[in-house]
């Protein structure tokens, strides 16, 4: 098992959008991402995101954390 990368909340987006998520809205410090799948994240626009919010994204984008690092 491999560690959670540190990322920020922008960070993470550019990383869910290489996966084919785009940015559907914004409510205050949240970005909304919609696949065209019809999934849907919810990412926290913070400098940090902690390590249980961050492992529930990946966990809900369907991959690895391996796959999300190289993404990064």
């Amino acid at each position: 098992m491999s560690r959670l990368p540190v990322c920020s909340g922008a960070e993470a987006v550019k990383a869910f959008r290489q996966l084919g998520y785009e940015v559907d809205h914004q409510t205050g410090s949240h970005i909304i991402l919609r696949h065209s799948a019809g999934r849907r994240l919810t990412v926290p626009n913070h400098r940090e995101l902690a390590k249980g919010t961050l492992r529930a994204l990946i966990r809900e984008a369907g991959i690895s954390k391996e796959q999300f690092a190289d993404l990064l």
